[in-house]
């Protein structure tokens, strides 16, 4: 008489129960779960500087990010910096400083493949800095005289960025982005911010 072998049930599920919680552990954290923070080189771009002659100006200086995901779409972030290097005005003896800045944005960000996003993002901005004249009795300084003393006149202003990351490694993205940091409503100097850099989210 031929005996019949049976495999005992729990020797089927075995597999079944091993990996379920690797199932468990490969599931990533959903984005809108996720808060970020992320360093950024900044370069500043001032326009229109000047009564008449318009110059350009750039300095220079750092962006600490902390922020957090909404939903998987959007989210919100404070940013807070200060500058490095300052702007000479060309054919003037006038500087800009940017001494610190704060913003506040919401954004919209936007998957274009597995590793990459585009964003975007409008706010408000504090700044506070200076210019200074070396040698305000020149001629050559007379279009740049009401930018001598505290700059911008008018610290608050509305910015926005445009920017796109990529995944590097899990959760850490390379950042390049820009945009305006401020208008500045006394003197009509608009300043521009550009910035690559490093985000890691958690």
């Amino acid at each position: 008489m031929n005996k019949v072998v049976r495999t005992p049930r729990i020797l089927l599920l075995a597999p079944a129960l091993f990996l379920a919680p690797q199932a468990i552990l490969a599931q990533e954290t959903p984005r809108a779960d996720k808060h970020y923070i992320g360093l950024m080189a900044t370069a500043f771009n001032h326009r229109t500087i000047g009564e008449d002659t318009k110059e350009t100006a750039w300095g220079s200086g750092g962006t600490l990010v902390v922020g957090g995901h909404i939903t998987d779409l959007f989210h919100a972030e404070l940013r807070a910096g200060g500058g490095f290097k300052d702007a000479e005005v060309p054919n003037s003896d006038l500087t800009l400083s940017v001494d610190y800045y704060a913003s506040w944005y919401m954004g919209l960000h936007y998957p274009i493949t597995d590793y990459a996003n585009l964003y975007g993002q409008f706010g408000f901005s504090y700044i506070h800095g200076e210019g200074d004249i070396s040698d305000p009795g020149n001629d050559r300084n007379d279009a740049f005289l009401d930018l001598d003393g505290e700059f911008p006149d008018s610290g608050f202003s509305v910015s926005w960025i445009a920017g796109l990351d990529f995944e590097v490694m899990d959760d850490t993205y390379l950042v390049l982005e820009g945009g305006k940091l401020f208008k500045d409503t006394g003197t009509d100097v608009n300043t521009f911010q550009f910035s690559g850099g490093v985000r890691y989210e958690f």
